[in-house]
């Protein structure tokens, strides 16, 4: 489990990490502001759109062997970032970054499903998830001592020895797990989720940069993106076909209100998290002009909060009452953000007084450790155990999508208000204005979860973890 999560903690570190290098690098790559959100997006669109794939891929080959492509492949394409001299460079590295992180991330949870029982893989969970928080908000904090101290490159050149840790704890302690079967591969659904999911991200975080007209000869911007929403409707009629004998996303799967549910759910908090850092990242180095280093620290209470909550509430996810933790993690979350959203205007006013935003980020940072692990106990607990492989690519999907929309909207957003007011605070209100009602979707969803008995405790399982508490079957 160890070892699984140093390089699961490399693949969600990098979703952050570069929010706090990207003025630097507007200045050292000549990048406009469309270029360097576009090094977020493109990590996060390589990352989300071949996760249906790669979990099926684990399925056929074993998760240890996927992983250990994926984690070689990220360290190369790290290195081809960090020696990037132009924003198209580092942008075309960052997509086979993303190509790593993707062939790894589903064989994690994998692992967590075939090697836990039920009873215990709250826990493991908790571990999980708190890896999860930490990484996806500490990214801020370390990056901005690496820009601070070193140059942004060092961003990805800090992923080498990490992954080189990782490749080996690999081997020594991964078991190699071998399918029963080897599954066909849908490759019609591969093209067009590629094709629906490119085409719609590209539009609507272009949209602007274009003045959402024409992009190339009679291609306009509304047309991309009804060009991806109907790829997108084909992948999905494709998937239903009767001719489609083992579908990428089979979707028999929705039928369980609760993985259908905790989907919504997980898109909800992708958009709330990269919409509420990259514009905060940016914000607090753009208006108050704090240096990297501060703009982390800032942002840091909310990274330790989260990874130390989610151990605590991935040990409670399994009890019967367990949506409750991500409801209030989602209530948590909005109250974080109306306070920053009012408080902008106070942290851009003198020297120190960006340490208002404190109370907020604390507030973000429990109310993600909330969610995060207990939403995926909730979600995948009852599912068939025929559908964990699918059901673990479509739940890290689907986190992902919710990234990758939300790093597109904001960059909409800002570049609109921008373009309107010139006023870069009124700019990152209105996404943090956005934020709060994808919140609210998350909260409805939680709110709906069917409520799930507990699972009970084995001998077998108390025996080997004594302080299990005890439980009957319902």
């Amino acid at each position: 489990m160890y070892a699984l999560c140093i390089g699961f903690f490399m693949t969600l570190l990098d979703t952050t990490i570069v929010n706090v290098a990207l003025p630097s690098m507007i200045t050292d790559l000549n990048a406009s502001l469309n270029d360097v959100i576009w090094v977020v997006s493109a990590y996060l669109l390589a990352f989300a759109v071949p996760l249906l794939l790669t979990g099926r891929l684990g399925d056929r080959y074993g998760p240890k062997r996927l992983y250990g492509i994926g984690l070689v492949l990220f360290i190369g394409a790290s290195l081809a970032c960090g020696l990037s001299t132009t924003a198209d460079a580092l942008i075309a590295a960052r997509v086979f970054q993303g190509l790593g992180a993707a062939a790894m991330t589903p064989q994690t949870m994998a692992f967590i499903t075939h090697l836990f029982p039920p009873v215990k893989r709250g826990a493991a969970l908790g571990m999980w998830g708190s890896v999860a928080g930490l990484a996806t908000v500490s990214g801020p904090l370390l990056g901005g001592v690496l820009v601070t101290h070193l140059g942004w490159e060092w961003i990805f050149f800090v992923n080498l020895p990490i992954g080189v840790l990782a490749v080996v704890l690999l081997f020594l302690w991964v078991p190699d797990l071998r399918p029963d079967r080897a599954p066909k591969f849908d490759v019609l659904g591969v093209v067009l989720c590629c094709l629906g999911l490119g085409l719609l991200v590209f539009g609507i975080q272009n949209g602007e940069h274009y003045q959402w007209g024409r992009v190339a000869g009679f291609i306009t911007i509304a047309e991309i993106i009804a060009a991806g929403v109907l790829f997108l409707a084909l992948f999905v009629l494709w998937q239903a076909s009767a001719r489609n004998s083992e579908p990428l996303m089979p979707l028999r799967i929705f039928r369980n209100r609760n993985f259908s549910l905790g989907n919504v759910a997980n898109i909800s908090i992708g958009i709330a998290v990269t919409g509420v850092f990259v514009p905060l990242a940016l914000f607090l180095q753009t208006v108050p002009k704090l240096s990297p280093l501060m703009t982390g620290l800032v942002t840091a209470p909310a990274s330790l909060m989260s990874g130390v909550v989610a151990i605590f509430a991935g040990r409670l996810s399994n009890r019967a009452d367990a949506k409750y933790l991500p409801i209030t993690g989602f209530a948590l979350m909005a109250l974080g953000i109306v306070a920053m959203t009012f408080l902008l205007g106070t942290a851009s006013q003198n020297d120190g007084a960006q340490w208002v935003l404190l109370p907020s980020m604390v507030a973000l940072g429990i109310g993600m450790g909330l969610v995060f692990s207990p939403l995926t106990n909730i979600s995948t607990r009852t599912l068939d155990r025929s559908l964990l492989g699918a059901g673990s690519g479509i739940y890290n999907t689907s986190r992902q999508f919710g990234n990758v929309l939300g790093s597109a909207v904001t960059a909409a957003v800002l570049q609109v208000v921008l373009a309107a007011t010139g006023d870069f605070t009124s700019a990152v209100r209105a996404t943090f204005y956005l934020l709060l009602g994808v919140l609210a979707a998350g909260i409805a969803a939680a709110f709906a979860f069917h409520r799930v008995a507990a699972p009970a405790v084995t001998d077998s399982a108390r025996a080997s973890d004594p302080g299990l508490p005890v439980t009957r079957p319902s």
